[in-house]
């Protein structure tokens, strides 16, 4: 027993007698002197010797042995703290009751001694005392602080078997906050459904312990049911309406989180810093800029955190104005950026594409050390990467001393965007060997980069590797191998992926896209029927690829009932989506229709421009498919590589020469170098008009060798023609250069034989029987 001396305060009362009063009456001076000299929270707290006279006086007085008293000393020396006291005078007692172990659980777990609670707790059991409806609580929050599940599993089951539970809130939402934060949702719903009375507090944890656990929608569906059937006594807290609007921040539900929004106002909440945070939280995730503003302007108190949300969602849209303003005004705060802000800023330089600006604040990071940042260091590469700007990316990777995972998948996805598939390929080997996990942007790359290259057998190693890394695997990292898969003619597994994986609009437009790739047009539509049909939502792209699987099927019906699903959904038809339209009705025959919608375009890209002028050369069109590239001359479009060869196809058509000429010479005017199909359109352009001599000078003038296609379109002029013996001469050089081919030797024999050399052509024939030459059948479609 602790010993004390009465201190000075106290000694008129033994030379008064008073220590022989009534025990009623100095009971109750006790009792009144310790709830005077209780601190309260808002006060500072004294320190223990403030409360030693009042226990000298209790020992005294012979009062050591009161419980009430005992209780509300250990309850003094608690708030003091100073549990050494407390627990002393606790055992001080020997006669304890169900009051006096509260009080000293209590003690312990007010100060955050949840392992001692616990420990107290189970000295009460083995007293054979029995825990009431205020030790319950605390035992279970303890244990629920602690993670003790199988600990508060046996407090539940004491509590049943006493009859503790029924009727009391508390104890119920208390094992409702245990089972939650212990992860074990199942046994928190169905605790929360068996209590008779709840409360705020039982709503509150079930609400919490969903969002918590990554049950956001049934958190949400909690909090709805509540403001429906609450009572009274269950209208939702501050706590509550924070609790709704992190289910809501986590699930991308603004709707919902604009009426609990609402409901803060109304109520009041909307002035808790908590849920002021909370709002701002859930409006930046949503990427509604200008209420994050407005969450951000009500802030009483601004941190560093709130700053970063703020700064970050002007950061993703690209306005890297305001992030700087912001920015700005954060250090006139008195807030000392983060590694984390300054990421933020120059994903604002990127995302706005201000490169030059991202550079100039990169100098001056570097002036002030900030580059040591790990976070800043790969934005910078990650802007870099984004750019273009490749060799930065390379020097800032191979610059850093210490290498973090997000240098190494940043530069990964950035030569996979650069086009160096090899590069990106090695990288992750290296990757791989350093023991460093890729995250599904750097995989996806891998596999787009595998894809490219052709290197199925890579490609299904690094499906096995994700099948047994992943076991939840990303959608987007599934969909880059739907889209191996059927790139290379593997229907069989991309549809198998497809079926297994957790569908989004992309899985589709890989599936139906692999289809269209591998000629299977009409599977592709009545897999488009399907998405339809099963609720998911196509988008643009989705249906650049169906009217490419119309426009190979030419078939209208198909084409008419697509574009009037375009027309009744609200999608906008973007310049991608009114070209693929051009292009499926001029394959159907509707050549007025697709300048309908060209003409109707307010925007349009070389890409458009080129598929009217080839839908006008197609149908033979070739004054309107010239008319058209002049009209793109003078337009904002550029005329490129595609675009010269649509027209010089046309006007071999048409038969156009000059036109053709004309329109020859103008490519290196737009630095369009020609390429072997360039040149083939113009020999075929002039042979079939009969200038071959002109021809074959422009093949000889050629700077590069001719190619089978070429040599093959003089023969054929000279075929058409009659022109034996320059015939005999182009195919003698086409047999140098292409012995292989056995057509040239065909043509040779023709030629002879139409001209009346018998003997060369019997030498020919003679010649091709002894090669085994074979003159192929020809075929039709029809």
């Amino acid at each position: 027993m602790l010993i004390f001396k009465p201190a000075n305060r106290f000694k008129h009362l033994h030379r008064t007698g008073f220590h022989t009063a009534a025990p009623g009456y100095l009971h109750s001076h006790i009792t009144n002197f310790l709830t005077r000299h209780t601190p309260s929270p808002e006060t500072l707290l004294p320190s223990p010797e403030t409360l030693l006279p009042s226990h000298a006086l209790i020992i005294t007085s012979g009062n050591a042995a009161n419980k009430f008293i005992s209780a509300k000393l250990i309850s003094c020396y608690a708030s003091v703290p100073h549990l050494a006291h407390s627990t002393a005078v606790f055992q001080s007692v020997t006669d304890k009751d169900p009051f006096l172990w509260n009080s000293i659980i209590k003690a312990h777990f007010s100060n955050g001694s949840y392992e001692e609670a616990v420990q107290l707790f189970a000295q009460m059991r083995l007293g054979d005392t029995l825990p009431n409806h205020f030790t319950v609580p605390l035992v279970v929050t303890a244990c629920a602080e602690l993670l003790l599940l199988d600990c508060g599993r046996a407090v539940h089951g004491l509590v049943s078997r006493i009859g503790v539970f029924a009727g009391n809130s508390a104890v119920g939402s208390s094992l409702v906050y245990m089972y939650a934060k212990c992860g074990a949702m199942t046994d928190a719903g169905e605790m929360f459904d068996e209590m008779t009375v709840r409360d705020v507090v039982a709503w509150t944890a079930a609400i919490i312990g969903f969002v918590q656990n990554g049950e956001s929608e049934a958190g949400l569906e909690c909090f709805c049911k509540m403001q429906r059937i609450g009572s009274r006594e269950e209208r939702p807290n501050s706590r509550t309406v924070d609790g709704g609007i992190q289910a809501c921040t986590n699930l991308g539900a603004v709707l919902q989180g604009r009426c609990i929004h609402g409901f803060a106002l109304k109520s009041g909440f909307s002035t808790s810093l908590a849920v002021q945070s909370s709002l701002l939280s859930m409006y930046s995730k949503c990427g509604s800029n200008e209420e994050s503003l407005s969450a951000f302007s009500e802030l009483r108190e601004k941190d560093l955190f709130d700053w970063t949300l703020i700064i970050g969602v002007y950061a993703r849209t690209g306005d890297a104005d305001k992030c700087l303003d912001l920015f700005s005004e954060m250090g006139g705060a008195g807030i000392c950026p983060d590694g984390v802000v300054i990421s933020c800023l120059i994903s604002a330089f990127s995302n706005s594409s201000r490169i030059l600006d991202g550079m100039t604040y990169h100098g001056h990071l570097l002036r002030i050390n900030y580059i040591q940042y790990h976070m800043v260091h790969d934005a910078l590469l990650s802007m870099y990467s984004k750019s273009g700007k490749l060799n930065y990316a390379r020097s800032l990777f191979n610059t850093e001393n210490v290498r973090g995972k997000e240098s190494w998948n940043a530069m990964v996805v950035a030569y996979g965007k650069a086009g160096m598939e090899l590069k990106c390929i090695d990288l992750f080997r290296k990757l791989r060997q350093l023991g460093i996990e890729p995250d599904s942007h750097c995989l996806v790359s891998v596999v787009a980069a595998c894809s490219q290259l052709g290197a199925t057998l890579l490609g299904r190693s690094l499906h096995s590797y994700a099948l047994k890394s992943l076991a939840d695997g990303e959608t987007s990292t599934v969909n880059s191998f739907i889209d191996m898969y059927g790139k290379h003619g593997n229907i069989t597994n991309a549809t198998r992926l497809f079926n297994l994986t957790r569908k989004d609009t992309v899985s589709w437009n890989s599936l139906i896209s692999s289809r269209v790739r591998n000629n299977q047009c009409d599977e592709a539509l009545a897999l488009f029927d399907r998405m339809v049909s099963e609720g998911a939502e196509p988008n643009s792209a989705t249906m650049v690829i169906v009217l490419s699987a119309c426009s190979q099927l030419a078939t209208l019906e198909n084409g008419l009932r697509v574009h009037d699903y375009i027309k009744g959904s609200n999608l906008e038809c973007n310049v991608a989506l009114n070209t693929a339209l051009i292009d499926m009705y001029s394959k159907c025959g509707k050549l007025e229709i697709s300048r309908e919608i060209f003409d109707s375009m307010s925007e349009r890209d070389a890409i458009s421009w080129n598929v009217m002028i080839s839908s006008y050369g197609l149908h033979g069109d070739a004054e309107s498919a010239m008319s058209l590239f002049q009209r793109m001359e003078n337009s904002d479009a550029t005329p490129n590589d595609v675009t010269f060869l649509a027209v010089l196809s046309a006007c071999s058509h048409a038969g156009l020469i000059d036109e053709g000429k004309l329109v020859f010479s103008k490519m290196e005017g737009y630095s369009v170098s020609p390429s072997l199909k360039h040149y083939a359109c113009m020999v075929d352009l002039l042979g079939k008009s009969g200038h071959l001599l002109e021809a074959e000078a422009f093949v000889l003038s050629m700077p590069v060798s001719p190619d089978k296609g070429i040599l093959g379109a003089l023969l054929s002029a000279c075929t058409i023609h009659n022109e034996v013996e320059m015939g005999l001469r182009i195919a003698k050089l086409a047999l140098e250069c292409y012995p292989e081919d056995d057509g040239y030797r065909v043509i040779v024999s023709n030629l002879n034989s139409s001209a009346g050399i018998w003997d060369e052509a019997e030498k020919s024939r003679i010649l091709m029987k002894e090669l085994g030459v074979k003159k192929e059948a020809a075929w039709s479609s029809i």
